[in-house]
């Protein structure tokens, strides 16, 4: 039996080895951007990967669209809706619609239709309504955030695939920071991982629910927040452990000493890291796919930069300047910002 424990033993620690010796750490030099849709009327902010083909986008001046790589295809629409003029900042899909929230008062969420239009779901009156971010679960669970309203922060979840929307009330929350809000600069407030569900404030602080929604906790960070323009703009998880968040202030974008942080511990505690290191403020952070939580791209319209070491040290990449970005695979990416949509090829 002892040695059938110690064989077992053997075995695991090959396996569990294996798995960790097939990962190989990457140094990216550069950074090729082709761009797939120019239109300077447009800031786009929030872009969604439907699936390997397929990109979809919302953005000002009322406008969304999808992109077909397999046909090199764009198809813009405008959404109409008494003579407003809307912006998006805040997309998502739960594999079944998308989904697109717009900014200020009024909040519009509309989805696709069965009838080939987007259907309204969601309006909310408030003279401080500011929707900012927006995220699924899964096919029937999906949530969106926004500025304070009444004493917390406004965050609607839906049950039933996005049919219809429910506010929390702020008994259902932790205690809220007068003004408390969130950014609307890349549609990036929101992580997820499994149940798990992580939102970021221009307070600094992360809340937190290990059960979609249902309960919270919210923790304090180290991140540079005494000015209303600074604070987290974009927060990422990899796992449920590791987390990195980054901000800054976007009036001042070379301030790089207090605007980088990360977490492993499931954002309970968050460490300050790369200080007084650029890059300064970005409005956009992701963590790139099957990297062991190494390899992290920071995005904002001063460059574009990487990390292959959790975030503690950073590259500059390129100097061009995007809002917001998405990685399709674990070295090409979507990026989209004043005017643009880009691929991006990291190599």
């Amino acid at each position: 039996m002892k040695s059938f424990f110690v064989g077992l033993l053997a075995l695991v620690c090959f396996v569990s080895c294996g798995k960790k010796s097939d990962f190989i750490l990457r140094n990216f030099d550069t950074v090729e951007i082709e761009t797939l849709l120019q239109d300077s009327t447009l800031s786009i902010r929030a872009i969604e990967i439907l699936d390997a083909n397929s990109l979809a986008f919302a953005a000002s001046k009322n406008t969304y669209g999808l992109y077909n790589s397999s046909r090199n295809k764009w198809l813009i629409s405008q959404q109409e809706h008494d003579s407003l003029n809307l912006e998006f900042r805040a997309v998502g899909n739960n594999q079944n619609d998308f989904f697109m929230l717009s900014v200020a008062n009024p909040a519009l969420l509309f989805k696709t239709g069965d009838k080939g239009k987007m259907e309204l779901v969601y309006k909310e009156i408030h003279e401080n309504v500011f929707y900012d971010a927006m995220d699924f679960w899964n096919d029937k669970e999906g949530i969106a955030i926004g500025d304070s309203t009444d004493g917390c922060l406004s965050v609607i979840v839906t049950r039933d695939g996005g049919e219809t929307w429910t506010k929390l009330t702020c008994d259902q929350l932790p205690k809220g920071i007068e003004n408390e809000g969130a950014f609307a600069a890349s549609d990036t407030n929101i992580a997820i991982v499994g149940d798990h569900t992580w939102f970021a404030t221009t307070a600094g602080r992360v809340y937190y629910s290990p059960d979609k929604a249902k309960t919270w906790q919210v923790f304090d960070t180290p991140i540079v927040k005494e000015k209303d323009t600074e604070g987290i703009y974009s927060i990422d998880f990899y796992d449920g452990l590791n987390g990195f968040a980054i901000g800054g202030d976007y009036t001042n974008p070379d301030a790089n000493s207090a605007n980088k942080i990360k977490t492993t511990d499931g954002g309970k505690t968050w460490q300050l890291v790369a200080k007084n290191q650029n890059p300064g403020y970005r409005s956009c952070v992701q963590y790139i796919p099957n990297s062991n939580g190494k390899e992290l791209v920071a995005i904002g319209f001063k460059g574009i930069d990487f990390s292959n070491d959790a975030g503690e040290t950073w590259k500059n990449l390129s100097d061009e300047g995007f809002y917001t970005i998405r990685f399709l695979n674990d070295s090409v990416a979507y990026a989209a910002g004043a005017g643009r949509i880009s691929r991006l090829t990291f190599r």
